[in-house]
């Protein structure tokens, strides 16, 4: 078992544990110090393990959203809170996100508006919301076609990841996790060299388990001294603005695979931007090796408008990017957006 701890500027103390049989023995034990629970989860997450939770907690509430990132929304996040309210719960409750992204995602967010807070308990399912989402108190639905426009920042309680929910997950849900994983690499030159060493084993389980807590324990170091993106916390949006840019226009991939293509796609940015070309280049191959290949992607131009909408940015029709530079490092680049969708669209014409 390996624990982490993330402190904010509120003193709000969230724990993160790695460990196995988390519903069977975490769960419950940590449930003990309150006075109700109510689980939150999706249809496909709870018909695989609700009957493991209610084994483990006997008789619960819980509130099941359909599954999938179009269910993201305000609709969904006051359905969830109608719940709650109709159970009557009180200020001594634990919400449970027991779930990937989009769960824990909604659940932190009516957790943090729920009698203006009450505990919450993330149990992240999938590998991207392990290494990635349930990690750092980000909170948010989309809105207005804006990806996490509303939300908030609050800490859980809780999270616990256990490395056996990814016997569960199909091959894409493995690449969705690595996308976010790869991006920690391009950040952190440990991660970038593990990955690197081990190609042949990236979507090997035994792999993931072991490499989960070295992510894990970047973010969290991240968070710990930038709660709330004030400076630092801005690295982890490497690669997301254009990812979110394509994910809107287009849909039919994952989020992780999208932010695949924006770190590909950023990467080769960097490079006309004095970027390290040879260090580009090889990471640009482990987002490939992910992939399986770059898909064909939306026109440059409807994506520097959605790009220009994404809340990174300054205004004044600029768009914001966190790219990769050479080995371990970063920079914020601000661009006009006709510039942009220049780099776009000379980049696109490449890959063609």
């Amino acid at each position: 078992m390996r624990t982490f701890t993330i402190t904010d500027r509120r003193t709000k103390v969230s724990r993160v544990i790695c460990r196995r049989q988390v519903l069977s023995k975490a769960l419950p034990a940590l449930l003990q110090g309150y006075g109700e629970v109510f689980v939150f989860s999706d249809e496909t997450v709870w018909n695989l393990y609700g009957r493991l939770v209610t084994r483990a907690l006997g008789s619960v509430k819980v509130h099941t959203m359909p599954a999938g990132e179009a269910h993201k929304t305000p609709e969904t996040l006051l359905s969830l809170l109608a719940a709650m309210a109709g159970a009557g719960l009180h200020r001594n409750a634990c919400l449970v996100c027991l779930g990937g992204g989009v769960v824990g995602d909604i659940g932190g967010l009516a957790a943090a508006l729920y009698m203006r807070g009450i505990a919450c308990i993330q149990v992240p399912t999938t590998l991207l919301a392990q290494v990635d989402s349930s990690v750092g108190g980000k909170t948010a639905v989309d809105f207005c076609g804006v990806k996490n426009l509303v939300g908030a920042f609050s800490q859980p309680a809780y999270v616990l990841a256990d490395p056996a929910f990814f016997a569960t997950l199909p091959a894409r849900e493995l690449r969705c996790g690595l996308g976010e994983i790869v991006k920690h690499g391009a950040l952190c030159a440990q991660i970038f060299d593990t990955l690197e060493q081990n190609r042949d084993k990236l979507f090997d389980l035994s792999f993931l388990a072991d490499i989960v807590p070295a992510n894990i324990a970047f973010k969290a170091g991240v968070v710990r001294r930038d709660a709330e993106e004030g400076g630092l916390r801005k690295c982890l949006n490497l690669g997301h603005t254009t990812a979110h840019a394509y994910e809107l226009l287009d849909g039919t991939l994952s989020h992780g695979e999208y932010v695949l293509i924006g770190t590909f796609i950023e990467a080769e940015i960097a490079r006309s931007h004095g970027g390290d070309g040879a260090y580009l280049s090889r990471l640009q191959a482990l987002c490939l090796a992910v992939l399986g290949g770059m898909p064909s992607l939306p026109p440059p131009e409807e994506a520097a408008r959605v790009a220009c909408l994404d809340k990174k940015n300054t205004g004044r029709g600029r768009v914001v990017l966190t790219v990769p530079m050479s080995k371990g490092e970063y920079r914020l680049l601000e661009l006009e957006s006709t510039a942009y969708e220049r780099e776009l669209g000379r980049i696109g014409r490449a890959l063609c």
